[in-house]
């Protein structure tokens, strides 16, 4: 990467640490939320976990209108709106005593956080140019620093394990929300864009290339719950590795991902490329799943060794996947849409996150290890579309070099 991206363009660097702040606490509260629901606020499980999944269901339909709202309205002023929304919601889950409130008060913060990536989508893609696919790689690898010193966080407050503890934990997310808005501040506000697509509002749900491109690329986006869910529950339940391993593989994952990202991406420049890349990612995740799958029956520190390899080689699909799909998120959608494609490609991201639990547990921990290569096959087959999307796509827009 030039060395000009990161360093002598302020807009990004306010982007990269908003983004890196904001990371951060949610990343503690996401882990903690469900134990705040059941010993604080003292909810039965089946209402914890209905709530955070009507919350999730919530902010999946904010994403295209308020994307709409910041193509025409200027997106940094929607975008600060969404964080002080989630801050105050955040804050009302203090005083949530009933499972009403409690829905009431995550979902609004979804939604809230569902519409400003809607809004950040146009500003990332106006800020970083012709260089958005590393630029937004740049910021991939932030965030995934900023998870994982917030899932440190997390695991403190999980062992203190007091209402106090989490409660000061959601505290600091509403801080966190605050202190990317006061980040925010200092960027150039960007002017809204002028339509030259017509009065469609709903072009992006109009787009059926891109509704395609959305929904291959979710199914390539489980791949992160792989290492996050799947892999954790694997150890426990199928292997004689040690426990502490989900750690070191987790570890693995993210060392990788901060490194090599920013790296990976500087190939990945227009449609066909990253549609390759997509490709490559696809094969490379039923190679690494299979070799995790392995693991099953072997001693303990064979089988931890067996997995930190198939981590490896997983990670490595995740570090093309995700170039190509920067790429193509950006490249696919109206220079003046990018707010209401965000907000679409944002769908397509959480509805992977919410179906990707109960398909990994179908499959990776029911099925065993035929599980793991049969979810490594869909990995494969969605990559393999991908490319013929791309095309498809290509006949009504310019994919750009490569």
């Amino acid at each position: 990467m030039r060395r000009g991206l990161l360093l002598e363009s302020a807009p990004q660097r306010r982007l990269a640490l908003g983004g890196f702040v904001n990371q951060l606490g949610t990343a503690a509260f996401l882990a903690t939320v469900p134990l705040y629901a059941l010993r604080v606020i003292g909810l039965p499980i089946g209402q914890v976990g209905l709530g955070l999944g009507v919350a999730g269901v919530v902010g999946l339909l904010a994403g295209p209108p308020v994307g709409h709202l910041a193509d025409r309205h200027g997106p940094r002023g929607i975008f600060l709106t969404t964080l002080l929304v989630q801050a105050v919601a955040m804050l009302s889950l203090l005083f949530a005593h009933s499972f009403a409130a409690f829905a009431l008060a995550v979902a609004v913060t979804d939604l809230a956080g569902a519409s400003g990536g809607a809004a950040r989508g146009p500003m990332i893609r106006r800020f970083g140019g012709e260089e958005v696919p590393r630029f937004r790689s740049y910021l991939r690898s932030v965030a995934f620093l900023a998870s994982t010193f917030g899932a440190l966080a997390a695991g403190v407050v999980i062992q203190l394990d007091s209402a106090s503890a989490y409660r000061a934990l959601i505290v600091a997310n509403a801080l966190s929300f605050i202190g990317c808005a006061a980040v925010m501040l200092t960027v150039p506000r960007l002017e809204p864009l002028p339509s030259s697509t017509g009065p469609g509002r709903w072009l992006a749900l109009k787009d059926r290339p891109y509704l395609a491109f959305v929904v291959l690329d979710g199914i390539l986006w489980m791949q992160g719950e792989v290492v996050t869910y799947a892999l954790p529950l694997w150890v426990v339940l199928h292997t004689a590795a040690p426990r502490w391993f989900t750690g070191v593989a987790i570890a693995v994952n993210t060392v990788l991902v901060v490194a090599l990202q920013v790296r990976t991406s500087r190939g990945v420049l227009g449609g066909r490329v990253a549609g390759r890349a997509t490709r490559r990612a696809g094969v490379a995740f039923l190679i690494g799943m299979a070799v995790v799958a392995t693991a099953a029956g072997l001693p303990g520190w064979a089988a931890a060794v067996v997995m930190t390899a198939g981590v490896a080689v997983h990670t490595v699909g995740s570090l093309w996947h995700a170039a190509g799909s920067m790429e193509l998120r950006f490249r696919l959608a109206p220079a003046d849409a990018q707010g209401q494609y965000s907000g679409v490609f944002g769908i397509g991201m959480g509805l992977c996150y919410t179906v990707a639990p109960g398909l990994l547990g179908l499959l990776c921990l029911s099925w065993g290890a035929t599980g793991w290569v049969v979810m490594g096959g869909v990995f494969v087959a969605a990559g393999l579309a991908m490319p013929v999307v791309v095309g498809w796509a290509g006949r009504s827009r310019e994919l750009g070099a490569g």
